[in-house]
């Protein structure tokens, strides 16, 4: 079974990672084609630039903008090119710029991805070791 796991753009790139796909919107600041090692640049799976806005990073309005990213979500016609992936890809690492790890549309999208194709949160074949499953950091921070 697939994993699936999040990482920050800017952490350099590693064999652990597998297929490396960008989930952010915009090209992340500072980072070069060649430094991202992507496999995929999948921009159209990010919050669309209204939902974005409106929600700014609010920490305390994360509940309600992973509401609306879902909904979003639910309606999203890429998530089939997702799926494909899962299928043929043993890891997966959807790669995001947010300087917060456990505030981020990517934990979202992978919960998402968990829920709706993977057989639920519980599963052990789709994870991500830097999140526990409250949404933090496992180092503490």
């Amino acid at each position: 079974m697939t994993q699936v796991r999040i990482a920050r753009i800017y952490e350099s790139a590693s064999s652990e990672d597998g297929y490396r796909m960008l989930v952010d919107r915009l090209w992340p600041r500072g980072v070069s084609k060649t430094d991202a090692a992507l496999d995929e640049w999948c921009k159209d799976l990010a919050p669309s630039q209204n939902l974005r806005t409106w929600w700014s990073h609010d920490p305390e309005s994360f509940d309600e903008f992973t509401e609306r990213y879902r909904a979003e979500l639910d309606e999203n016609e890429l998530l089939s090119t997702i799926m494909e992936r899962l299928e043929t890809q043993p890891r997966i690492t959807l790669l995001y710029a947010a300087k917060d790890p456990a505030v981020n549309h990517a934990l979202v999208l992978r919960d998402y991805l968990r829920e709706h194709f993977g057989g639920g949160s519980s599963d052990p074949g789709i994870s991500d070791p830097g999140i526990q499953a409250d949404g933090n950091a496992a180092d503490g921070g």
